[in-house]
């Protein structure tokens, strides 16, 4: 078992695991465990990635405020949320800085990043810089201003092995590593194509 406060991988695949419903639905509860899970990850990798991490810790805090919230039965699910949240109008919901659906907005595009990053560190074909900055240009960076770009392109060249990553995922061995990864990694793709279904649908994708 890994140590209190350490990043278990194996935590985070079953959290993910637990996401979907039969009826396609995500449920929040685990969603936010597998944040959690994925916020220790980042923690664990120091200061290079604290400008994404701090903003993870920052929208989990939030979400988990509306879960326990006295509105708490409406932030069962995303669905349940998006409902909710959109009953009072698309007007209204775009006005509210501290709504669950652009809190989960901001956490999708950056669980995208992770996905891809994850994918790029099971496959292990490049460096852990490139496999990092590429994900960051795919998903993240689009929503960053340039000078944070900038930042996060420099920070990732400081970025450990792929040895080291495989090492702090705390599952053994590195093929156990790498097994588990190729474990995690659908059910995380599969949260992340659910949610940009229901938030392009509801045309939530560009939530100011």
């Amino acid at each position: 078992a890994a140590a209190a406060g350490a990043f278990s991988l194996r935590e985070v695949l079953e959290a993910f695991r637990r996401c979907v419903t039969e009826q396609r639905e995500v449920l929040l509860e685990p969603y936010l465990s597998g944040w959690r899970g994925l916020i220790r990850f980042l923690q664990s990798l120091g200061t290079v990635f604290s400008f994404i991490s701090k903003d993870a810790v920052a929208k989990v805090s939030l979400l988990e405020g509306h879960c326990g919230g006295l509105q708490g039965q409406q932030y069962v699910s995303l669905q349940s949320m998006v409902r909710y949240e959109l009953a009072a109008g698309p007007a209204a919901l775009r006005a509210r800085s501290d709504s669950g659906c652009r809190t989960v907005l901001r956490l999708h595009r950056a669980l995208r990043w992770l996905q891809l990053f994850l994918e790029g560190l099971r496959s292990g074909d490049s460096r852990t810089s490139v496999v990092c900055t590429d994900a960051y240009n795919a998903s993240l960076a689009a929503y960053h201003p340039w000078v944070v770009r900038k930042a996060a392109t420099v920070a990732f060249c400081a970025l450990p092995s792929r040895d080291a990553f495989l090492e702090i995922m705390n599952v053994g061995p590195r093929e156990e590593a790498v097994a588990m990864l190729g474990e995690a990694i659908p059910y995380i793709g599969d949260v992340y194509s659910i949610t940009q279904e229901l938030f392009a649908q509801h045309k939530l994708l560009d939530l100011p």
